[in-house]
């Protein structure tokens, strides 16, 4: 088996999934192995309960929608898990998952993972291999508060030219991310586990290319060439030249990690807990970017009434404890291991659902997400094992290292480089001294609906809206993913 599932690993990799999945191939080794074992045992094996999945199951969902700014998107994902003999049900022996979704104006996720934890005796292993393009990434400004958010200035469905609209694309910035990781787990004692991993990130970005943007569009829904935030922050030098263009840094990242939950998706006891620090280097112009990142985390299982409700919570913070870091790395929160497409932070629906994608950018920074789970239905479709849940939840995070922004150097920089500013127009960008609120806490609160197959492929939807309108003038925010936030 495991010489079967090192080749599925490499000729994924090799962009040969297809080929390899044929079901009928799965079928023939699924039998071949079966019909090495005693029949006293595949007797028994019949009787055991149709709730213990055996073998492999597949969860394919189709990625179609349609974004006007982003363009119609088209593509798939699956969540692919072997269970062996059924024996660590409703933990996996081996999970891999595959997505690959493009949109008519370059948005796309092109991504691979694998994740076990027997391919190598008593370690677990994941790997994860991800290109993800954005023409129009969210970019809100520094230190959460203290860069003001208009909502008047991008919102076309509600304002116009002279209500004080500019353009959809004024808080954006053109972000494409490749990116590898390998990391390995293995046990100290007990609950107790190390962790180590390399991996790095590459980071292409700039203006949004508008002329992209308003490819085949009418002249009145065409988006203007005006100078967005992230073209005044590069213009004041609060972006520095030397990282206004992205660049590489290869990572490594140490630390450990105390885990007593009784199972990986959605346990329904326990804790996970972990600390460790990760270096990124940098090279030629951007070698003052090398820096050392500390990471916290705390997530809390505890159960209410057997599995059917859990109170969870979780509580992290990352900061920065040497070097200097590049802005567009603030915005990426730092993972032992990777379990979704995307960590940014802080704001979207990785960690603030309901407060802008984000919106919290700054050195170091903390957050805490709250949540009822509740499994309020259990059925069964053929051999799958179904639930359907509701989780009320809640979530806060702030600023703990702000960046240092002088007022007096800024207003120098723009008069000698952007002179055709106005000046008084200043505070509707930026706010400096009490008015700055950086240290004020960022909320909101909503409501997620789950829809889990065989406890591992979870399909979930997540409404939630900010408590301060700052953080999101529409009020609301809608987010579909596989799996729960933590």
């Amino acid at each position: 088996m495991k010489k079967f599932i090192i080749l599925l690993l490499v000729v994924l990799l090799s962009g040969s999934f297809n080929q390899l999945l044929a079901i009928d191939e799965l079928k023939d080794v699924d039998q071949t192995e079966k019909s090495k074992e005693p029949k006293e045992k595949k007797k028994k094996k019949e009787k055991d309960p149709d709730g213990i999945r055996r073998g492999w199951t597949f969860g394919i969902l189709p990625s179609v929608s349609y974004d006007a700014d982003l363009g119609f998107q088209y593509g798939a994902l699956s969540n692919i898990y072997y269970f062996g003999d059924g024996s660590t049900y409703p933990e996996y022996l081996h999970s891999f998952y595959v997505e690959a979704s493009y949109t008519t104006k370059r948005y796309g996720v092109f991504r691979f993972s694998y994740d076990s934890k027997y391919l190598i005796p008593n370690h677990r292993l994941t790997i994860d291999a991800s290109y993800l393009p954005d023409a129009m990434c969210d970019f809100f400004g520094y230190n959460g508060y203290q860069t003001v958010y208009n909502d008047v200035w991008r919102n076309s469905k509600k304002y116009t030219a002279e209500d004080g609209y500019r353009s959809r694309a004024f808080y954006k910035f053109k972000r494409d991310i490749f990116r590898f990781s390998a990391d390995i787990q293995g046990t100290i004692h007990n609950n107790w586990k190390w962790n180590a991993g390399i991996g790095v990130l590459w980071y292409n970005i700039g203006s949004v290319n508008i002329d992209m943007i308003n490819k085949g569009k009418k002249p009145e829904k065409q988006l203007p060439h005006i100078d967005g935030l992230y073209e005044k922050f590069v213009l004041w030098n609060i972006i520095d030249e030397n990282e206004k263009n992205g660049g590489w840094h290869p990572y490594i990242h140490a630390g450990l990690t105390y885990d007593s939950r009784n199972k990986q998706q959605n346990p329904s006891k326990g804790i996970h807990a972990d600390v460790f620090l990760t270096y990124y280097a940098a090279f030629g112009k951007q070698a003052k970017f090398n820096d050392l990142k500390l990471n916290a985390n705390f997530r809390h299982y505890v159960p209410v009434y057997k599995d059917y409700i859990t109170f969870a919570y979780r509580l992290g913070l990352q900061i920065n404890t040497a070097g200097n870091s590049p802005f567009y790395l603030n915005s990426y929160l730092n993972a032992l291991y990777m379990q979704r497409v995307m960590y940014e932070g802080l704001g979207g629906g990785n960690s603030l659902r309901g407060v802008l994608r984000n919106r919290i950018l700054a050195n170091g920074v903390a957050f805490a997400n709250v949540e009822f789970r509740f499994k309020i239905c259990k059925f069964k479709i053929k051999k799958e094992n179904f639930y359907i849940g509701l989780n009320p939840l809640f979530d806060i995070g702030m600023v703990l290292q702000p960046y240092e922004l002088d007022e007096n150097k800024v207003r120098v920089s723009i008069e000698e480089n952007d002179p055709e500013f106005d000046m008084s127009e200043l505070d509707q960008y930026l706010k400096f001294g009490k008015d700055a609120r950086i240290y004020r806490p960022h909320m909101s609160a909503g409501i997620g609906l789950k829809i889990a197959m065989n406890e591992n492929f979870i399909l979930s939807v997540d409404w939630a809206v900010p408590f301060n309108k700052q953080d999101n003038a529409s009020m609301a925010n809608l987010y579909v993913k596989i799996g729960y936030m933590f």
